[in-house]
This record gives C-alpha cells, sequence and structure tokens, in this order.
C-alpha cells in the first residue's frame, strides 16, 4: 500500500496543476496518470497537436493566397510523414517538460487506472496495489462521444483523436458536427487536400455563439468546402467497399453519399461513471458529471473534483484555475472559484472567440443591452494583412454601461478576446474601453472601436443613430 497526503487522479491540465500547486504548497503529492505519458487528452491528443496542425494549414493557406499580394508561390508539396512528425515533436516536448517539473517538485508519478474502494482509497485496476490518500482531487477528464449507429469498428470512421493520427489525406471527407472540433478539423483537412463535407444539425455553425460572430467563418467554408449542410442529420452510416456511405435528413443535403472518411465531431462525455466513485460516497449524476461547490468540494469532504468532469464548459483554461482552487484550499487557503466568465475559441480559419454573455442570452433573459459593432473592413491593419472578413462585438448594460460581453471573428481572436475577458472581470463600461489608447495600426483596436461604436464616439465610422 502507498500512502500520501494529496491524491491527483489524471494528469491532464487541470490534473498536473492542481499537483504541482499542491506540491508547491507543501503537500506530499501522488499523481496517477492512465496513459503513458503526461498531459491528459488535451496535450496527447486534443488542444496542442490540433493547433500544430492548424498553424501547418494556416502556413498552406497565406501561401495559397500569397498572389493577391504580388507574391506567387508554387504549389505546395505536403510530406504527411513531415506534417506528423513536427506534431509528434511538439507534443513529446511538452509532456516531457510536465514530467520533468513533477520530478523537480517530487511529486510521485503512478501508471495506472484508478478506481475508488472508498473515501480514503483507491485501486489501480487489474492490480493489487492500492493507494491512501487524506484528500483526493479527481482530474480524469472526458472522452469522445461515440454513438452505437455509428460504425467506429470501421478505420475509415473517425473520432478527434484517430483524425489528429493525420494516417493519411482523404480525397472526399465528411464533417459530422459544426461545432468547434469538427470545424477546427474540417480547416486541417481542408487545407491539407481533402474535399470537405460538413453537417450540423443546427441552424448554424457553432450553436453557442452568436450567429453573426460566425457568419463570417460560415461564408467563408461555404466557398471553401464542397457543401456544408445546417438543420440536416446523418440518419445512417455504412461501411461499403468503396467507401462509407452515409445517408442524410435535411432540406438541402442528397437522400445518400459516399464518403472515403468520415469524422464524428458531436461533443464529449465525462468519465465521472469510470471510475467507480460512488464507493466512495460521491454523488454523480446519470451523464457522469460530478457536482462540486465554488471550492471544488464534492459531497464528500476530502475529494474534489475539476476539470471536464464537473461540467461546461469543458475547457482546459477552466480546468487549470479550478485545479489551484482545488490545491489551495487543500492547503488551508481561503480561496474559491468566482470566475465571472470563461472566453472561448474556435482556432478556425478565421478564428472565432467570444466571451461572457452572448447576444442571444441577453436577450432570452430579458436584459437591456447597447451593441457596438465594428467591421474589419474599416480596420487599417486587417485590410493590410488582406482579412478584412472579420468582425466585433461588444455589448454593454444600456443602464450602467458595464461591459456583459464581447464576440469576434477574425485573425488572432483567440489571443485578442483576453482584453474583453479581463474588462469583465474588472467591471469595466464603455469609456474604459473605448478611452484606453490601443496601439495604431493593430487588430486589438477593433476591441476599442466596437466600444466606440456602441458610445457613439467612433470617428473611423459613421457612428450609429442613437434610438431615442
Amino acid at each position: 500500500m502507498i500512502k500520501t497526503k494529496v491524491l491527483v487522479i489524471g494528469s491532464g491540465p487541470g490534473g498536473y496543476t492542481a499537483a504541482f500547486r499542491a506540491a508547491d504548497l507543501g503537500n506530499e503529492v501522488t499523481l496517477i496518470e492512465s496513459h503513458k505519458t503526461l498531459g491528459g487528452v488535451c496535450l496527447n491528443v486534443g488542444c496542442i497537436p490540433s493547433k500544430s496542425l492548424l498553424h501547418t494549414a494556416e502556413v498552406i493557406n497565406e501561401a495559397k493566397h500569397a498572389n493577391e499580394l504580388g507574391v506567387t508561390f508554387k504549389s505546395p508539396k505536403i510530406d504527411i510523414d513531415g506534417v506528423r512528425k513536427n506534431k509528434e515533436a511538439i507534443v513529446n516536448k511538452l509532456t516531457g517538460g510536465i514530467q520533468a517539473l513533477a520530478k523537480a517538485r517530487k511529486v510521485k508519478v503512478i501508471s495506472g487506472y484508478a478506481k475508488f474502494l472508498s473515501k480514503n482509497q483507491v485501486s489501480l485496476d487489474g492490480t493489487d496495489e492500492v493507494i491512501e490518500f487524506e484528500q483526493c482531487i479527481i482530474a480524469t477528464g472526458s472522452r469522445v462521444t461515440k454513438f452505437p449507429m455509428f460504425p467506429f469498428e470501421d478505420k475509415r470512421v473517425m473520432d478527434s483523436t484517430d483524425a489528429l493520427m493525420l494516417d493519411d489525406i482523404p480525397k472526399r471527407m465528411l464533417v459530422v458536427g459544426g461545432g468547434i472540433i469538427g470545424l477546427e478539423m474540417a480547416t486541417i483537412y481542408d487545407a491539407l487536400g481533402s474535399e470537405i463535407t460538413m453537417v450540423e444539425l443546427g441552424n448554424q455553425i457553432i450553436p453557442v455563439a452568436d450567429k453573426d460572430i460566425v457568419t463570417p467563418l460560415f461564408k467563408k467554408i461555404k466557398k471553401t468546402y464542397a457543401n456544408v449542410f445546417l438543420n440536416t442529420k446523418v440518419t445512417k452510416m455504412t461501411a461499403a467497399k468503396k467507401g462509407i456511405k452515409v445517408q442524410f435528413e435535411g432540406k438541402d443535403a442528397p437522400e445518400s453519399d459516399i464518403f472515403d472518411k468520415v469524422l464524428v465531431a458531436v461533443g464529449r462525455t465525462p468519465n465521472g461513471l469510470l471510475i467507480d466513485a460512488e464507493k466512495a460516497g460521491v454523488n454523480i449524476d446519470k451523464s457522469g458529471f460530478i457536482a462540486t461547490n465554488n471550492q471544488m468540494k464534492t459531497n464528500v469532504d476530502n475529494i474534489f473534483a475539476i476539470g471536464d468532469i464537473v461540467g461546461q464548459p469543458m475547457l482546459a483554461h477552466k480546468a487549470t484555475h479550478e485545479a489551484k482552487v482545488a490545491a489551495e484550499v487543500i492547503s488551508g487557503k481561503k480561496t474559491g472559484f468566482n470566475a465571472l466568465t470563461i472566453p472561448s475559441v474556435a482556432y478556425t480559419d478565421p478564428e472565432v472567440a467570444w466571451t461572457g454573455k452572448t447576444e442571444k442570452e441577453l436577450i432570452e433573459a430579458g436584459v437591456k443591452f447597447d451593441k457596438g459593432v465594428f467591421p474589419w473592413a474599416a480596420s487599417g491593419r486587417s485590410l493590410s494583412i488582406g482579412r478584412s472578413e472579420g468582425v466585433s462585438k461588444a455589448l454593454f448594460d444600456a443602464e450602467s454601461g458595464k461591459i456583459l460581453g464581447m464576440g469576434i471573428c477574425g485573425n488572432h481572436a483567440g489571443d485578442l478576446i483576453s482584453e474583453a475577458t479581463l474588462a469583465i472581470e474588472m467591471g469595466c463600461d464603455m469609456s474604459d474601453i473605448a478611452l484606453t489608447i490601443h496601439a495604431h495600426p493593430t487588430l486589438s483596436e477593433t476591441t476599442a472601436f466596437a466600444a466606440e461604436m456602441a458610445e457613439g464616439t467612433i470617428t473611423d465610422l459613421m457612428p450609429p443613430r442613437k434610438k431615442k
């Protein structure tokens, strides 16, 4: 039996952050990971490898359109092995770095799949090894949602992990799901040469975002991809010799079509039901989520939970902040998770990012708000880089002028959204943003211009008429 003060189950961004913060605060820490490398889904088969491949896609696309700038390149020769090797090198560097940090902090790392025996013990599945702990942080994350109606036993039907392996570049590829993961993978395979068809059950891509913010991206992929079918569902998939035969149900979609490969990107499922947490007395809902309070405590006083397993949004940057809270509470610090907003980003081309409340959320809640929308076609910086399709939208409380939310579509939207996130946390109003001097010419100016549009002080465009 191994005894430890703090046990962390799962080494994703939340898990390793919790382990490292707890160790820095003087605790004896043991970290259990079921896979051979640390870093979880994000570093191994998620955020990091996908961003590596998205950068490759960006380089390809920029070279393709360079003739508009008076520079012509030959058609790129894609070495798929080289692309894969670069991706794996980045992943290995980061996972190796986490391993080194664990060693430097004297965090004991155990390889195995942990399952609870009681509120103070877990076992490693398939072994006799038992770990006894005083405090535990569950950070076991989520897995790809797989529906039995899809023939995943055929390698031509992929989930996001399969797609990131980049075994080959199919001639014709169907992406099921117009959310962030589906769109990012479509961006990669489109740049590498696949003919993309996308199908989305809802009436817009990225259904959780405002429609006007995703419209620039939608217009671009409608021109680039073979087909984008909204309000459409896949009713059946059949593995055939020539490919995967897919049947559709939707107004504009064909009755059926055949694709070389199909990527199913329809969400993720929390792993709460896979670790026998009920044996520790932890409450888990039927979906696999574990409820916590703002100190990340479960209903069992010495067991905490963080990350995907505690609920939406399933984002690495949410998990890391929850992780620090859990580690600090265990160490006796008075702290809690009280984020006013958590930003979301789709690393597509162009990128889509939003933070705070969306316009449709405010309308549904009956909140009166002012809106400022700045089209990037009026931005000197966006025009100079040949990317004028973007838009920045800021939402403010109608009475106080306090910022409520922001959405951006355009190059580096994911980097730009942090200013609005900080503004929400600081309780800024439109004047705080508009009167902050932004460097010119930059894309960050569009945040200030959106505030000026709402305020009516814009000079780079005609200010909108204020309603009486």
